[in-house]
């Protein structure tokens, strides 16, 4: 038994750094100087809503829709630069998925005991995210969304697994999903069932709801 036991070891040292750690944070750190432009440096999105948050995200489902950019089952133009097995081959997708699935974004700054460093509280307001109040009648919204939503991505929207959380995402980004999935350029699994009858008061109050979720 001994034997087998060193012999373990002496191939866990030997193998190549890349076989035994799943996750390379320096190479995320680094592929997200290209992303962070449009979605920000912790993943927080940016362009007021266009561009999504990211952190926090599952995962697998980060790197699914990356697949879809690279095959073009999802249209994206601004991602056709990036979505390419040359600039995002199958390790730096794990490792920068993996990356962002760990970030955790807060809604307020922490309150400030005595004196703080300067540097310190600017890097704690950078991963503060909180989604702007949206119009629309919130009771509503909130029926609304069980009806339509809940039941995949959470009742409060905070996602299942590969289904992703919606609270606090940008409520601009989100219908600009709904009318994607309308218009059959981003597949959805269930978009005659949810979509179909949904007018624009309807989403218009869905979205007031979940922008309060993570209030």
């Amino acid at each position: 038994m001994r034997w087998v036991l060193v012999l373990a070891a002496a191939m866990l040292i030997a193998a190549p750094a890349g076989a035994r750690d799943e996750f390379d944070e320096f190479n995320a750190k680094d592929i997200m100087r290209t992303c962070a432009p449009c979605h920000g440096e912790f993943g927080q999105g940016g362009g007021g809503g266009v561009y999504p948050r990211l952190a926090g995200m599952n995962a697998g489902y980060l790197a699914e829709q990356i697949e879809k950019f690279k095959s073009r089952e999802r249209e994206n133009i601004p991602m056709i630069p990036f979505a390419n097995d040359r600039e995002l081959p199958a390790r730096d997708i794990r490792d920068v998925t993996r990356y962002l699935a760990d970030i955790k974004l807060a809604t307020r700054l922490p309150e400030a005991a005595g004196s703080v460093d300067g540097l310190e509280r600017l890097m704690q307001a950078k991963l503060i995210m909180q989604v702007p109040r949206a119009d629309g009648d919130i009771e509503r919204g909130k029926q609304l969304y069980g009806e339509q939503c809940g039941v995949c991505h959470g009742r409060e929207g905070q996602g299942r697994v590969t289904k992703p959380p919606l609270v606090g995402q940008f409520t601009d980004y989100l219908l600009a999903q709904v009318v994607a999935f309308k218009k059959g350029t981003r597949p959805h699994p269930d978009t005659e069932e949810l979509f179909v009858n949904a007018g624009r008061r309807d989403m218009d109050d869905i979205m007031a709801y979940m922008s309060v979720l993570d209030d």
